[in-house]
This record gives structure tokens, C-alpha cells and sequence, in this order.
């Protein structure tokens, strides 16, 4: 457990970052700070390993106040991961990830043999361990540096806006595989970001600070959506806030639609003349784009008049993906697919409400709420 009681940063021109801060991190879990720029979320987190010194109040670490550590002893108990990642150019990705377990007394032998390992968890291939940063992706960069933070097995990890510098694809892969790894490592995580839809992505509990260091709402990402402790928070979480809701609410209630479908050698042979939106599979079940009705005088082969088909949504997961495939998809109809990709059917964005209308609970749905 990770504990701020009463914590004040003020910096000597007099510029208050955080003030009396009062929070618990639950071990075992991810809690996010987020916030506009300048609101202290990255001085708070960088007090739990004294990189930065409060003025006032405790930080306290499974009840240890971090100030009777030493911080160099602190800090390799603690794994750290920051923006662009901050590996050593000269050092390869192996010897970056064995950093923390060499400095802790490990043989080299073992150091490297861990970080061989850590390079497999985080999703990147063995052989890589011998390249240096330079030659690597900005993505596979950031995977060395959560290696590197994972490499003596620290209790707290933090994390501070670790994947801000990458684009937004690579940015949700990421994201999907911190979740994994929190999965299976148990960690007390902590992590900065200014970005609410990451926040909610990713957190168990989301801490929402405002310019002066203050904390203005600390909750579950449902609540935190659902329920704004006042106007700066129903202005930060966004006015779209019911869609990102969405992430929240499980899809067990959709039923997928059948609509017409044709392979894709059917579609390239020209024996394809369809007169509603077709979905062209391939030759395993799995989605290739939409085929739209022929009009009247369109002399175009089928194979090139196939349209993108949008996102595509997994059966039984939260229904934001279920509306974004809906609303993303030419033919208006979401297309929805098994684990393993293969077509199930179509979802409409009605459908989509519908299911949301059967699974809203409480007072303020019921009212009208419009905070």
C-alpha cells in the first residue's frame, strides 16, 4: 500500500504543486493520477521514491516512511518508468533491462538470464536483447523500459506518462499489454497521465487533480464518469462522458443480426450483384469490408467497390466497442466476431442503446441526472 497523509510540496519561489494530500493506494492495484498540466500529479508520484521531497505531511510505503530509506536503497525496491522510456544509448537492451538487478548484487549471469526473460513477458522476441535503443521502435523502447522497471521483481511500479510519446496505435497496444501484465504480476501501480480516456482504460481508481495540487476526486472510473464531484471534473472527464460509460457496461445483452455475406474469391470472380450491403469474409470467417447494393448504371467490378468495414466488435466485451463498430461501419451495421476474429454477425447502434437501456441502474439514469 502506497500512502499520502497530509502531503504538501511548496517549491522555494513559493509555488504550491501539491497540497495536503490525503490518499491510499490499495496493493495490488492500478490507481492513476490525472490531470491538466501543472496540477502535481507528477510531483506526488515522484515523492513515493524521493525524487522529489515533500515540504510537509508522510509518504508512506507498506507503512514505511520513506524518508528513514536511503534512496538509492529505495528506489531499486522500486521500479520507475518515464516518457521515451530513458534507456542508456550505450548499453544494450539487455544490459539496460539487468541494470536494477546488477546494482542489487546479482552475478551478471543472472541479471542478464532475468532480463532475457523480462523481454519475452513484455512481448518482444530474445534476439532483440543484443540491439541498442537506437535500433528500436519508439513502442518497443517504451516494452524495454517496463522491463527494465520489472527486472528485481519490485512490490510498486511507477509510471509516469510512460506511453505520451508514441503514436496512438502502438499507445493502445501498450496500454492492453500493461493490463496483461498486471494480470499476472499482482503489482501497486501508480501512474501519470493527462489523458482521461486512459485513465479510465486502465484504472482501478482514478485521482483527478486540478491546478494548486489539489485533489478533487478520487473513485472508480464508473463513478468518476458517472458521478463528477463538481464542474472542474464534468469539464475534464469530457461532455462525452455516457459514451466512454460504455467501457463499463458488458455486452452480454447483444444478439448479433445475420445479414448477407460473400467470400472473397466470389467477390474477385465478379459473381457477387448484391442489392443490400454485403460483408465479404475471407476464406477462414473473418471480415474483409463491406460490398455495398449496386446502383443503377454502376459498371464497376465488385472487388473494387469494397469498403473498409470499420472497427470490429468482440463478442461479449464492453459495448463502447459494439457502438463504435456501429457507428464506424459504412453500412451502419457493426460488424461483431468471435475471440478468435471470426464473423458472429451485425449490430446495430439502436440495438446497441437498447442493450444499455437494460443494464442502466440507479437513481440518476432514471431521473435525468445531468451532472
Amino acid at each position: 500500500m502506497i500512502e499520502f497523509r497530509a502531503v504538501t510540496k511548496r517549491f522555494d519561489d513559493g509555488t504550491v504543486a501539491v497540497d495536503h494530500l490525503d490518499l491510499s493506494v490499495a496493493a495490488g492495484t492500478i490507481t492513476v493520477f490525472v490531470g491538466p498540466s501543472g496540477c502535481g500529479k507528477t510531483t506526488s508520484l515522484r515523492m513515493v521514491n524521493r525524487m522529489v521531497e515533500p515540504t510537509s505531511g508522510t509518504v508512506l510505503v507498506d507503512g514505511v516512511d520513506v524518508r528513514g530509506v536511503d534512496p538509492a536503497t529505495l528506489r531499486r525496491g522500486i521500479g520507475y518508468v518515464i516518457q521515451q522510456a530513458g534507456l542508456f544509448p550505450h548499453r544494450t537492451v539487455l544490459d539496460n533491462v539487468a541494470t536494477v538487478p546488477l546494482l542489487s548484487g546479482w552475478t551478471r549471469r543472472k541479471a542478464r538470464a532475468r532480463a532475457a526473460e523480462l523481454l519475452e513477458l513484455v512481448g518482444l522476441p530474445r534476439e532483440l536483447g543484443s540491439r541498442y535503443p537506437v535500433q528500436l521502435s519508439g513502442g518497443q523502447q517504451q516494452r524495454v523500459g517496463v522491463a527494465r522497471a520489472l527486472a528485481a521483481d519490485p512490490p510498486v511500479l511507477l509510471m509516469d506518462e510512460p506511453f505520451s510519446a508514441v503514436d496512438p496505435v502502438v499507445r493502445e497496444g501498450l496500454q492492453d499489454e500493461l493490463l496483461r501484465l498486471q494480470a499476472e504480476l499482482d503489482k501497486t501501480i501508480v501512474f501519470v497521465t493527462h489523458d482521461i480516456d486512459e485513465a479510465v482504460k486502465i484504472g482501478e481508481r482514478v485521482a483527478v487533480f486540478r491546478q494548486g495540487g489539489r485533489l478533487v476526486q478520487y473513485a472508480e472510473p464508473d463513478e468518476l464518469l458517472s458521478r463528477p464531484a463538481d464542474e472542474f471534473v464534468s469539464s475534464f472527464v469530457g461532455r462525452d462522458r455516457g459514451y466512454r460509460r460504455l467501457s463499463f457496461v458488458e455486452g452480454t445483452g447483444i444478439e448479433p443480426r445475420e445479414v448477407p455475406t460473400a467470400r472473397e474469391e466470389a467477390v474477385a470472380g465478379e459473381r457477387v450483384a448484391p442489392d443490400a450491403w454485403t460483408l465479404v469474409l475471407d476464406g477462414e470467417d473473418r471480415p474483409r469490408g463491406w460490398l455495398p447494393p449496386r446502383s443503377t448504371g454502376d459498371s464497376a467490378p465488385p472487388a473494387e467497390r469494397v469498403l473498409p468495414g470499420g472497427s470490429l466488435y468482440t463478442r461479449g466485451t464492453p459495448l463502447r466497442g459494439a457502438l463504435d463498430a456501429a457507428l464506424s461501419s459504412p453500412s451502419g451495421l457493426g460488424v461483431v466476431v468471435e475471440e478468435d476474429g471470426r464473423y458472429a454477425g451485425a449490430v446495430t447502434a439502436e440495438e446497441v442503446l437498447a442493450a444499455l437501456r437494460e443494464h442502466r441502474v440507479g437513481p440518476e439514469e432514471h431521473t435525468g441526472g445531468t451532472r
